[in-house]
């Protein structure tokens, strides 16, 4: 067992919660010295039940959600910070607080420098 964050790799948190924890979660991640993510707008559907509503008198239903998926890419760091960090910003206790997954990565490349691997992160 090295004593290496991950091991010495690199890994993938990729995290789908709700929108108005976003900046929860960003403090989070500051916190712990992990600030570099990339945010995506996606909409999904999981445990969270369907909402019903009207538009100008006809019923429909909304059965997929407006989520924000976080991907942080992690050498330094241990995953399982990243993941706690998460975690607690983006928990609110009711259904559709989301997802969490950690993703080997293979390699990483610094488009700028070229630098591969865990310095690329």
């Amino acid at each position: 067992m090295s004593d290496e964050p991950n091991d010495g790799g690199i890994k993938l948190v990729m995290a789908v919660v709700r929108p108005d924890k976003l900046a929860d979660v960003k403090q989070g991640l500051a916190e712990i010295g992990a600030p570099s993510l990339t945010v995506t707008n996606v909409s999904g559907r999981g445990s969270q039940p369907a909402k019903k509503g009207q538009w100008r008198g006809e019923e429909y239903t909304v059965d997929l959600h407006q989520k924000v998926k976080i991907e942080c890419i992690v050498g330094d760091i241990p995953a399982d910070d990243v993941v706690e960090a998460i975690r607690e910003a983006a928990y609110t206790g009711e259904p559709g607080d989301g997802k969490i997954f950690v993703i080997d990565v293979e390699d990483a490349m610094q488009v700028r420098t070229g630098s591969s691997g865990p310095e690329a992160v």
